[in-house]
Parts: structure tokens; C-alpha cells; sequence
């Protein structure tokens, strides 16, 4: 496995344009370019676009993260174990598909 860590949203649309991303993991607390609006965006723009997991600040925010299109969401202080499911349910259904 191999993580490919971004500080800019024209760092992250560079590296999904590159192609190789299975899955992003995107903070939805980061400014100035917050995880929600990325992500939405990337929805919009990327062909193919891997599946999403948003860090969120407060469970309350969970619509937030269905506006923004993502596959799953988890909330801050990251729980370790619902992180690893999270991610590797997503793992799991990308693969099906590419199958």
C-alpha cells in the first residue's frame, strides 16, 4: 500500500489526473480548500473518481458529507478501528467494481 499525502487542491487534482488513487482520504476541517468542497469537486471533475472517506469535525456534519458526494465519513477524534473499516470498505467495493 501506498500513500500519496497532498497539501493543495492543484496537488490533489494533479495526483487523481495522474491516475493511481484508489481511495482518498480527505480532511473536512482543512482551509482554506475545506475535504467537503474538494471532494464535491473532485465528483464534478474527475472521470472515474475513486471513492472518498471525508474526516469529519462533528457527527453532526454527516449531511454535509452526503452533499459532498462522499462514500463514508468518520468524525473527529478518529476512532483508529472505525477508520480502518471505513477505509477498507471502500477498498473492498472499488475493487468489486474494477473487477
Amino acid at each position: 500500500m501506498e500513500f500519496v499525502e497532498c497539501a493543495t487542491l492543484p496537488a490533489v487534482l494533479s495526483a487523481l489526473e495522474d491516475g493511481g488513487i484508489d481511495v482518498c482520504v480527505l480532511d473536512g476541517e482543512a482551509v482554506p480548500a475545506g475535504g467537503m468542497g474538494v471532494c464535491r469537486q473532485i465528483k464534478d471533475e474527475i472521470f472515474r473518481c475513486p471513492p472518498v472517506l471525508l474526516l469529519i469535525g462533528r457527527p453532526q456534519d454527516a449531511w454535509l458529507a452526503t452533499w459532498s458526494r462522499a462514500e463514508a465519513a468518520v468524525t473527529h477524534p478518529v476512532d483508529p478501528v472505525a477508520l480502518a473499516d471505513a477505509l477498507a470498505g471502500l477498498l473492498r467495493q472499488k475493487l468489486a467494481v474494477d473487477a
